[in-house]
């Protein structure tokens, strides 16, 4: 009996920390109403996204830092922004994926991890009955002492996904750049906001003013203080920053 209280402990523990069900701590997890069900959002860390959308279970960026991802929901998506470690993980992905997992990510994730589908910058695919878009990520201003970007441009995906009636932009580490500046019709959006790597408060304001995202989530934060963000965009119409323990 005791065998099997915990394997149920563990079950609802994996169930709910990818937005079935009440999230356990420390997982928050929002919902978003779409023309097709619920989005369900969870938000386990740094970069690492999980999304439920009907039967269908979607990653972002797992990195085992930021959970034991043996334990959770086996993935029928996983996307990978770029090939840095704290975004791409291959132990992680290898818990999550099963034979029917769809794996999507750039050349240089494609490299590291075998059956990965390749997404170049401005390519658009259905995946799952998801449409996917990839958006150039990368640095203009920030730069390495060598003078190289940290995230050169060509390299580096952000990821438009659309579930139902819902477009959700998830930029991968990159600066306030034409590319997203340009997007459109954004429901939900994730922009980096972490120096040197990627935006400071005021960029992330700057796309978010360009852009305006219903919704915006700061995430890959690190100590960057968040109540800046909120400070630049209060007062600012149609665009809601919502906070959430993504550092």
């Amino acid at each position: 009996m005791r065998d099997f209280t915990l394997v149920l402990f563990l079950f609802v523990l994996a169930v709910g920390a990818v937005g079935i069900g009440r999230a356990p701590a420390p997982f928050e997890t929002d919902t978003i109403k779409t023309s097709s069900g619920d989005l369900q959002i969870t938000f386990i860390g740094h970069a690492s996204l999980g999304f439920r959308y009907g039967k269908l279970v979607v990653y972002v960026d797992p990195v085992s830092q930021y959970a034991d991802f043996a334990m959770l929901v086996k993935a029928d998506i996983v996307l990978v922004t770029h090939e840095h470690g704290d975004h791409l993980d291959p132990k992680a992905i290898q818990a999550l994926r099963t034979d029917k997992t769809v794996l999507v990510g750039t050349a240089k994730c494609a490299s590291q991890v075998p059956g990965m589908v390749t997404m170049a910058n401005g390519d658009s695919r259905t995946v799952q009955g998801l449409r996917i878009e990839a958006v150039p990520a990368y640095n203009i201003v920030n730069k390495r002492p060598t003078g190289e970007p940290f995230h050169a441009r060509g390299e580096g995906n952000g990821y438009v996904i659309t579930f139902g009636d819902k477009r959700v932009y998830v930029a991968g580490d990159t600066e306030n750049t034409p590319e997203v500046k340009a997007q459109k019709n954004i429901d939900v959006a994730f922009l980096p906001m972490n120096l040197p790597y990627t935006m400071t408060p005021e960029m992330v304001a700057d796309a978010a003013k360009a852009f305006a995202p219903k919704i915006l989530y700061p995430y890959h934060y690190g100590d960057t203080d968040t109540s800046k963000l909120t400070a630049l965009l209060a007062g600012t119409p149609g665009i809601e920053v919502r906070i959430r323990n993504l550092k």
